[in-house]
């Protein structure tokens, strides 16, 4: 073994046995539930899409927002989600791994769909507005390997009979 490979895994060691005690240190002072707020666990992800006007489009997920000081930490996850229209339905299908279905809520209006979800170590919260109005009593939603999918069926279009203008 050389100089420095002995000199590196002592090193290491040495930020290993720091990290250990810091650890220690700050779970003796805060307690568990004070250190979780403090530390984390913290969720941050962004999707960027482009839509068909050809304007970027970022959507952020998490429990972390930029704030005009200092970062915004809410103890509620937003899920990633992704919504879809097709001809007749709206599906929302959202990422909520590690909850049992029996701790899901659901509500749905016209406009917007609400799921908050809970255990006993995480906190699910996100309003999806819909692109378009929907039947809210329609909604069916499923739950597998912890992704949630709502379907609802869109309100019937208003057929609008236009007719000509004549131009002078």
């Amino acid at each position: 073994m050389s100089e420095f490979d002995e000199w590196w895994k002592r090193t290491r060691k040495f930020f290993e046995d720091i990290d250990r005690l810091f650890d220690e240190l700050i779970r003796e002072s805060l307690g568990e539930e004070r250190r979780r707020r403090v530390f984390g666990p913290y969720y941050y992800g962004f999707r960027v899409t482009i839509g068909p006007d050809g304007v970027p489009k970022v959507e952020e997920w998490g429990n972390v927002r930029p704030g005009p000081i200092r970062p915004r930490i809410s103890e509620a996850i937003e899920p990633f989600t992704d919504t879809i229209e097709e001809e007749d339905v709206i599906r929302i299908v959202a990422d909520i791994p590690g909850v049992e279905k029996e701790k899901i809520d659901i509500e749905a209006t016209e406009d917007t769909v609400v799921i908050s979800a809970s255990n006993e170590d995480r906190r699910y919260y996100k309003e999806v507005r819909l692109p378009a109005p929907v039947k809210p009593e329609t909604a069916k939603a499923t739950y597998r390997n912890g992704v949630l999918t709502i379907t609802i069926e869109k309100k019937e279009k208003i057929k609008r009979r236009g007719f000509r203008i004549k131009i002078d």
